[in-house]
């Protein structure tokens, strides 16, 4: 009976579905394990009995390898698997596949299954490239609460290991690290509160256990408190029994009481608990046996930590220490070196009496127990098809992200600089210190403003210090990344002396946020780190910290974490500084919001490149946002169909007609709000020019739904024209000069100075329709930018700027962009063979449009992606972005409803919406409450607020030619947006 404890202890571990998915009926696997057992064991020799007891290192990778190659290479593990017939391996450096392949090969020629392991702390990538690398546990320290995310986390690492044929993690670090200068767990600890580190520790343990994965709590019974790295000496612990038992031994105790299945015992001299001078806790039976054992009642399996470290081989040679640690209590020793003396010491313990063959046969029967709990009775060789795809699966992305946001900690926050608001009245830059090249920190926060970088490596020259400073000069806010790329106190954690003393000059001398890339007790290197106005600890350098890190700055996802660790008597434990989330967009990944990415991104993708394969536009951009996360941002095709530029995220486009509601309607929503425009006033009331006209008594009501009569457009050009092609009198010249001084294409075409006066005339006089009803208009758009100017005392494009795009920081957004853009930057649009004769590059492609100077209501506006979906994020919010009210929820509801619902006109005030019997204009799924605007150069807005969707498509569909409408015809815009939908639909 007493043989089976752990048999009987490993199978509770197990839940019911994971017994359920395994076989029908619990109690027949149970019995089968046990026949396993008892017929393996039964057909092992002595000596391979103790051979079970023994995991050997090795290496996918021998050109990698840290450890000794020699013992480690494929060929020498797999003598003493065949020769020797140990029962596990630890697998180190290396890659999947070739580990796969390995494992596969060694289980082969294996007489048993072997236990295969793995130090996997915080991913397989602690040990093998290509594969999730989790957060540190200190990073996952700081998080308050939310420990489903790290049983997430424990439960994908099982599914991953699994895959790769590993059966136990050696993990959770359960140590609590109240050592600054431990030079061995720090990072690896969850920190220095008893009571978090072991509820966080059973989390993880919980995640890979229920998930089929061996765990083996380190390193008992504590190796938090020494400044001594046992892998290279035996640490001391100095303290008395009571402190042991009330710190140290906590997390073990409460891990040991929620069923955890193994634990690894230190190499650490600890008089307390055992008098004998240098003697490692791993070879010490007062420690293994009568605490670990027999005090805190723990059968699971122990193992030792490795054999091969200077904490035990100091004092005690290979082969001898191993047999001291079997008669210490040990159940499986790791990474023994020489296994023929490892064997011989302890058949010698056997004969003189000091470990009994019957304990040996107790151990083994113990870890052929634990082989049938991860189905080795049942074994199957890895399958190496897919394997890079199953071991990186999406939902690990999200947990890192998700890891990561909850860690983040800010430390100071002057005046509650953070999160950033004010856009408008910052200058920005952002200053990376120790990297090379534009970081992931500086990427993320160019999403939310304009933000000139910087970067200086760990050891500039002084030619380069003196440069950037001198450049700095110009800014009222730097966003200092401090990139850490060591975890060793010995080195500084990569702090540089430069480093330093730079980051000290930018702190004291200019307004700053500081972001620490880096282990938490860097901060006690760092000169002066509170001179920082703001200073955020991020604990880690990683792509999803420095990502994340910047979206907290801008306020699009709050601080919650807090320091896991006293690092000094400025920075103690528990210190963290709430910020809020503030509405700015949050950039994420689809399984944030429950979609499948493979999936979206499938779809996506074919209807986008069915578009540029069938010539509907040369390319694209497509963005798309749910609850303000930004889950979908990709660029398709390039610039044209012959250039061999591609298109990129940031690359501005002609929005044509979404002009008319993220310049237009938004100005007017303004000044409504401001009741200086009334929407059932009549088109007098504002242009007094047209008091006279027939149009005089329209309400903006009407105008702006198109249902007021007025004609769809005019051909302002061609009104210009003679019959014989020629220009007429003050209108046209192909030389500038003061009477003709503004282009309406490069340096080939001008118009008059005062043509604008025309312009507003022919739309004054112009007929209305002979029958009333809903007809699009661009006329009286044209009209709006004077209009704001006369109610604002603002001309247009200031207006918009200084009261929105600015503070939205939605800076690309702008008339004629050629003023601030380079021509790259922003994609072409038509060869103009009637009018202008050029290709338009920059300039406007509307030629009412261009006419007016290339800034007019109704189209003109160009910019990218993210820009325009920051105005539309600020829609969907009822007027709130970036912690501000900027236009009021009444507004958002009067300007974006049906209004002429009974007579089956479509409009909101500006806004299109779904038609009453879809017909195309909106995507298929839209619901009523939805509105947006399509350009006709291949531009499409959508928001829907019953799905707090946020959809921009941005394209060149005009390019070479207008008459290409393959865009429409495909159902391109609204095909893409429906794919969402249906996704949502499903989940």
């Amino acid at each position: 009976m007493k043989k089976n404890l752990l048999f009987l202890f490993l199978c509770t571990l197990i839940s019911i579905q994971h017994l359920k998915a395994q076989i029908n009926a619990a109690p027949a696997l149970l019995n089968e394990q046990k026949r396993w057992v008892d017929s393996v064991f039964t057909s092992l020799a002595p000596d391979e009995r103790i051979a079970q007891l023994i995991m050997v290192a090795a290496v996918s990778d021998v050109k990698r390898a840290v450890i000794d190659p020699k013992t480690s290479n494929p060929a020498y593990v797999e003598k003493l698997i065949r020769e020797n017939k140990v029962g596990g391996v630890v697998f180190f450096q290396g890659g999947p596949v070739p580990q796969a392949r390995l494992t596969n090969h060694f289980q082969s020629v294996s007489k048993v299954p072997l236990l295969v392991a793995m130090d996997a702390e915080f991913g397989l990538a602690m040990r093998i490239d290509s594969t999730v690398r989790y957060p540190y546990q200190m990073t996952l320290g700081a998080i308050q609460g939310h420990n489903n995310l790290i049983y997430d986390m424990g439960a994908q690492l099982a599914k991953q290991a699994r895959r790769l044929g590993v059966h136990i993690n050696f993990a959770p670090v359960a140590d609590v690290n109240n050592n600054p200068n431990n030079p061995v767990i720090s990072f690896r600890s969850f920190g220095e509160n008893k009571y978090k580190v072991a509820d966080k520790a059973i989390a993880y343990m919980r995640g890979m256990q229920e998930n089929g994965l061996l765990t083996s709590a380190k390193h008992f019974p504590g190796h938090g408190d020494t400044g001594t790295d046992s892998h290279f000496d035996l640490p001391l612990i100095a303290h008395d029994v009571n402190r042991l038992d009330s710190l140290e031994l906590y997390p073990f105790r409460a891990l040991i009481s929620n069923g955890l299945s193994g634990m690894m015992v230190a190499h650490l001299s600890i008089p307390a608990l055992d008098k004998t001078p240098n003697l490692p806790s791993t070879l010490s039976k007062p420690i293994v046996t009568d605490l670990l054992k027999e005090k805190l009642g723990f059968s699971g399996l122990i193992y030792s930590d490795a054999m091969n470290m200077k904490g035990v081989t100091k004092f005690f040679p290979n082969g001898k220490a191993d047999a001291m640690g079997l008669e210490a209590g040990m159940d499986v020793l790791e990474f023994t070196e020489d296994i023929n003396k490892t064997i011989t010491e302890i058949k010698k313990s056997i004969a003189e009496g000091r470990i009994s063959q019957a304990e040996i046969d107790r151990r083994c029967r113990k870890v052929l127990e634990a082989k049938a709990w991860v189905g080795l009775n049942h074994y199957q060789p890895v399958d190496l098809q897919n394997l890079y795809e199953d071991l990186n699966p999406k939902a690990a992305e999200l947990t890192n992200r998700l890891l990561t946001e909850k860690a983040l900690t800010v430390l100071k926050n002057d005046n509650d600089l953070l999160p950033l608001r004010n856009l408008d009245s910052l200058k920005i830059a952002s200053v990376s210190i120790g990297a090379d090249a534009i970081t992931t920190f500086q990427q993320t926060l160019s999403l939310y403003t304009t933000v000139d970088h910087f970067t200086i490596p760990a050891k500039p020259t002084e030619t380069q210090l003196t440069e950037l400073k001198t450049k700095l000069s110009a800014y009222n806010l730097l966003l200092i990344g401090v990139h850490l790329g060591s975890i060793s106190p010995k080195t500084s954690y990569g702090l540089t002396e430069p480093m330093n003393n730079l980051l000290y000059d930018l702190t004291t001398t200019k307004r700053s946020v500081v972001s620490v890339f880096g282990n938490p007790y860097a901060l006690n290197k760092i000169k002066n780190p509170e001179a920082a106005k703001s200073l955020v600890m991020a604990y880690q350098l990683t792509p999803y910290t420095q990502d994340l890190t910047a979206q907290l700055i801008f306020g699009a996802i709050p601080a919650e974490g807090k320091l896991p660790v006293t690092v000094n008597n400025v920075f103690f434990y528990n210190a963290g500084i709430k910020t809020p989330s503030i509405g700015r967009l949050k950039y994420t990944i689809p399984e944030e919001i429950g979609i499948d990415s493979r999936l979206i991104t499938t779809r996506i993708d074919s209807i986008a490149n069915l578009a540029i394969d069938k010539k509907a536009t040369p390319g694209c951009v497509v963005q798309l946002a749910k609850d303000g996360k930004v889950f979908f941002r990709k660029a398709y095709g390039k610039h044209t169909y012959e250039s061999p530029q591609t298109v990129k995220l940031t690359d501005l486009y002609d929005l044509a007609s979404v002009t008319k509601i993220t310049a237009s309607t938004l100005a007017l929503m303004s000044l409504w709000d401001q009741k200086k425009f009334d929407l059932d006033a009549t088109m007098k009331d504002y242009l007094p020019d047209f008091k006279k006209s027939n149009k005089a008594d329209l309400p903006w009501r009407k105008v702006l739904t198109h249902s007021a009569g007025l004609k769809a457009f005019i051909v302002l050009w061609k009104e210009a024209q003679k019959d014989d092609g020629s220009w007429k009198k003050k209108t046209f010249s192909t030389t500038r000069s003061d009477k003709y001084p503004t282009s309406v294409v490069g340096d080939s075409l001008f118009i008059y100075k005062d043509y604008d006066k025309t312009i507003f005339k022919s739309i004054r006089d112009s007929p209305l329709n002979a029958k009333e009803g809903y007809v699009y208009s661009d006329l009286s758009f044209i009209l709006y930018p004077q209009i704001v100017k006369s109610l604002s005392g603002e001309d247009f494009e200031t207006y918009l700027k200084n009261h929105y795009y600015h503070k939205l920081g939605a800076n690309t957004l702008t008339f004629n962009p050629k003023r601030f853009f380079k021509p790259e930057d922003i994609v072409p649009t038509e060869r103009d063979t009637f009018f202008r004769m050029t290709q338009l590059h920059g300039q406007v492609h509307d030629e009412a449009a261009a006419m007016l100077g290339g800034l007019s209501g109704h189209a003109g506006l160009f910019g990218d992606a993210n820009d325009v979906m920051k105005v539309w994020q600020m829609y969907l919010q009822r007027g709130y972005y970036g912690g501000q009210q900027l236009l009021s929820k009444d507004a958002l509801i009067e300007f974006t409803r049906y209004q002429y619902p009974e007579i089956e006109n479509r409009r909101g005030i500006g806004f299109d919406k779904p038609t009453f019997k879809y017909t195309g204009n909106a995507p298929r799924y839209a619901s009523p409450s939805s509105f947006g605007h399509t350009g006709y150069t291949g531009i499409m807005t959508w928001a829907d607020p019953a799905w707090n969707l946020n959809y921009v498509f941005l394209s060149n569909r005009v390019y070479p030619t207008r008459n290409n409408n393959k865009i429409s015809e495909l159902n391109i815009r609204t095909a893409i947006m429906d794919v969402v939908y249906e996704a949502l639909i499903k989940k």
